[in-house]
């Protein structure tokens, strides 16, 4: 027990060490994050990541350690040290410089997010909420108390209370830049247009991403650009010093992608984990034989459980498009269930020959 005791002690000093010499890798990085912004290069390097991630691979064979996980370790690193990086360039850019800004359910999740990315932009950020406002940000419990008089409005809330809102806002005409970050566009289309004609500076984007990222590279935002460009271009300045990827899309285009990137596929989940519960079969029993996929698949339904199931009705039931996908769904689950029951083998391969098609078509650099 004397030893094992020691062994232990032993095996907390290396711990402590390691995470001594991950904070002087991220000081590093840090510094080179600077560099590469002064001198104008973009703060993603995928040549050295290979080389990163080949050095750990190589060196986790040279000490007789799984390749694997030392890819995975340095592959977390590469990840903190994007976001370390990332981050102090959102600082360095200083968009906001001491503007004001309003985000209307600021005590929301995405509020929060969108709350937190402006202040560090160097924005004097004020919440409009009737649940909650934050320590030390300007609070309004509701609109009509609200000034209006901000350089940027940010409106996160739900479909119905973003239209509500939106409209509030056409009949008080603010001179600042307007944008919601509705996940759906369709059912604002009224309000956004009143604000046009009423003269205001108004944009529409979708953060493709959830309240607990830190992280934009791989992630999308999506620009609805409603005819009057120099709020797209405000909106769009706001994440210029990121990795994120800036996608322009339709209004109409917008919500018939939806319907298959969000819609179908909170569907097939929403299905998935219904198919379960009422199988009557333990959930537990089933964890422990599971294999990869069904580990993946119960993964992402554990965390689908957790969302919001009011706007994952808003998502489906307020957009046109649903009806496609939801169709498309029931005649794929229909085709499958056809070719086992009736024994169709060359049919069955012939579904999985065809979605092997479609999904090479994939960009092969998705995160």
């Amino acid at each position: 027990m004397q030893d094992l005791e020691s062994l232990r002690k032993e095996l907390s000093g290396l711990d402590v060490e390691l995470l001594e010499m991950v904070a002087r890798r991220q000081e590093i990085v840090a510094e080179i994050g600077r560099v590469k912004s002064s001198a104008g290069r973009g703060t993603r390097d995928y040549t050295r990541e290979k080389v990163v991630l080949d050095l750990a691979r190589k060196t986790a064979r040279r000490l007789e350690m799984d390749e694997d996980l030392g890819e995975a370790i340095f592959r977390l690193l590469i990840r903190a040290s994007l976001a370390t990086q990332e981050q102090d360039k959102v600082v360095s850019f200083g968009t906001g410089n001491g503007k004001r800004a309003l985000v209307i359910g600021g005590a929301g999740q995405m509020g929060q997010w969108f709350v937190r990315f402006l202040t560090t932009q160097g924005y004097k950020v004020e919440i409009c909420d009737p649940t909650a406002g934050q320590d030390g940000y300007k609070y309004y419990s509701g609109l009509s108390s609200a000034d209006l008089d901000q350089e940027l409005i940010v409106v996160a809330a739900p479909i119905t209370g973003t239209v509500e809102i939106l409209q509030e806002l056409a009949k008080r005409k603010p001179s600042g830049v307007i944008f919601d970050i509705s996940s759906l566009k369709g059912p604002l289309k009224a309000a956004l247009d009143d604000l046009k004609h009423a003269g205001c500076k108004v944009t529409s984007i979708h953060p493709m991403f959830g309240p607990d990222t830190e992280l934009l590279s791989g992630r999308n935002v999506i620009f609805v650009d409603l005819g009057v460009p120099e709020a797209t271009v405000v909106a769009k300045s706001l994440f210029a010093s990121t990795m994120v990827d800036q996608v322009e899309m339709s209004l109409d285009g917008h919500d018939r992608a939806m319907a298959y990137v969000l819609g179908l596929s909170h569907a097939v989940t929403i299905a998935f984990f219904n198919a379960l519960a009422q199988s009557g079969e333990d959930a537990s029993a089933l964890a422990k034989l599971s294999s990869s996929t069904f580990d993946a698949q119960f993964d992402i339904a554990s965390r689908v459980t957790e969302e919001n199931p009011y706007l994952y009705f808003e998502i489906q039931s307020f957009n046109a498009f649903s009806p496609r996908a939801l169709v498309a769904l029931l005649n794929a689950v229909t085709q499958v269930a056809g070719r086992v029951l009736d024994g169709d083998e060359k049919g069955f391969v012939e579904l999985m020959e065809q979605g092997k098609q479609f999904l090479a078509g994939r960009p092969g650099d998705r995160p």
